[in-house]
């Protein structure tokens, strides 16, 4: 942890020298905005953004029966899992919640696995836990990268611009190392939640601020802004998108929270399989994530309960923000399968008054 807290500041000292400024408060040094929030959504939904992945967890995996362990206990196949193709799975405990979701870069020699920094002691304590007679050897590799995620409508052709025509030779889900005017990163091409394309480097810290400086001084013809935390948050609110730890928590399992698309129901046994299978097959998920509207500004908590007319539990807010895009208050929820119906009505208890809530799909349309 103290590698990667170098790491970070090395960073945020960059960011700074370019006359970016730094919150240092409430013991977490971030960067709400590098410029108006406003027009970092505009390139995250019509650009392209750049955001360092701060809170990345990476943990590398060495040994013949790292693919072949994974496999075993997580939730997606990786036994036709070949090198420089990526994969995203889920740790899940006995009970079928999370422990994890981490994305999967195999580098033959050695996979990579990114998740969330928060869950990176259990994600670690886990493999221990079942590593018996297998050959698998884990270290902590925060202090080797530094991750980019470049997303939006035009990453494909920006990311064409700054590293020319070899960008479409890179498959989906897949990655390449990159040498663009000396500066070597690996280059990993995957699917955004949208369906569109979006990139994330992988380079050491030196590489990372040598790149930074590329970039910003050639962001070309395009819609181009670095992504803070502000906007960020309000952009994967808006779009529905779970993390870590308001909704990836041993509160909730992949169904409930609309990712059983990482749930591989042909492999056969994994840890927690039983309990995933069963809810799937009796169609016995009792909650799914979801949006929420207000119906007039509150102060909110995490894990705050929604109600019923009758003050019956009806389900756990999770995250909420004042929608850049939207500019009003929105959530996100997993709620009971019974309120589930568009427009259902729930209520948030606040102080002496109960504001309404409206259930809403996701993502969040304007």
């Amino acid at each position: 942890m103290f590698e990667n807290t170098m790491i970070q500041n090395e960073l945020l000292t960059y960011f700074e020298s370019r006359g970016f400024n730094v919150d240092r408060n409430n013991g977490a040094a971030v960067i709400k905005s590098f410029s108006k929030p406003e027009d970092e959504i505009f390139s995250l939904y019509n650009g392209v953004g750049l955001r360092h992945i701060h809170n990345a967890s990476i943990i590398e995996l060495r040994g013949n029966d790292s693919a072949d362990f994974l496999h075993r206990i997580t939730t997606n196949g990786l036994k036709d899992f070949s090198k420089e193709q990526i994969r995203k799975t889920i740790f899940t405990t006995e009970k079928g919640r999370f422990i994890d979701v981490v994305t999967v870069l195999n580098f033959e020699s050695h996979l990579i696995l990114v998740g969330d920094l928060s869950n990176k002691v259990k994600v670690m304590s886990w493999i221990n836990r079942y590593v018996i007679s297998d050959d698998v050897k884990q270290n902590d590799a925060n202090h080797r990268f530094n991750i980019l995620e470049f997303s939006g409508p035009q990453a494909d052709s920006f990311m064409t611009w700054v590293c020319g025509s070899q960008i479409s030779d890179i498959p989906i889900d897949s990655f390449k190392v990159m040498n663009i005017e000396g500066i070597l990163f690996f280059l990993a091409k995957m699917k955004e939640e949208r369906g569109s394309k979006k990139f994330w480097v992988l380079t050491d810290t030196t590489h990372t601020i040598r790149l930074l400086n590329y970039v910003l001084d050639n962001t070309g013809p395009f819609d181009f802004n670095l992504i803070g935390e502000e906007a960020y948050n309000s952009f994967r609110i808006e779009q529905g998108i779970p993390v870590a730890p308001n909704e990836i928590n041993d509160l909730f399992n992949p169904h409930e929270l609309n990712l059983s698309g990482l749930i591989d129901t042909k492999k056969g046994c994994y840890i927690g399989q039983e309990v995933l299978a069963r809810l799937e097959t009796y169609d016995k998920v009792q909650k799914k994530l979801n949006g929420l509207t207000f119906e007039s500004e509150i102060q909110l908590s995490q894990e705050t309960e929604l109600v019923d007319e009758e003050n019956q539990n009806a389900g756990i807010i999770t995250s909420f923000v004042n929608s850049i895009k939207l500019k009003k208050q929105i959530g996100l929820a997993v709620v009971k399968r019974n309120y589930l119906n568009e427009n259902s009505l729930l209520y948030v208890v606040n102080g002496d008054k109960k504001i309404k809530a409206k259930v809403t799909e996701l993502p969040f349309k304007k």
